[in-house]
């Protein structure tokens, strides 16, 4: 693997180190192809809309995740692909 594949794969990686994090993954992959609310997100995982948007941000840097805003509300979606390539990583490295 190359250091430039394998510090994308560690910040992935990372960015899942934590359960509200996986979960949010989780219920983002459940939704597609649409769209979920902070909100939605907060109210689902008993955080508050703090909390899920910290953890968002971290989704986001790693490309997990994207957002929109419409209106007062930012909509949030999986990123499958990055997600895809993750478990490809996973499947032929480990």
């Amino acid at each position: 693997m190359e250091a430039d594949a394998a510090l994308e794969l560690a910040l992935r990686l990372k960015a899942l180190a934590d359960p509200a994090r996986i979960q949010l993954v989780s219920i983002l992959m459940g939704a597609r192809p649409g769209a979920i609310s902070t909100s939605d997100l907060a109210e689902a995982l008993a955080l508050s809309a703090g909390t899920v948007s910290h953890h968002l941000g971290q989704l986001k840097k790693a490309g997990l995740v994207s957002s929109e805003r419409r209106g007062v509300n930012v909509l949030h979606r999986a990123e499958p692909d990055s997600l895809e390539a993750l478990r490809g990583v996973l499947d032929t490295c480990c």
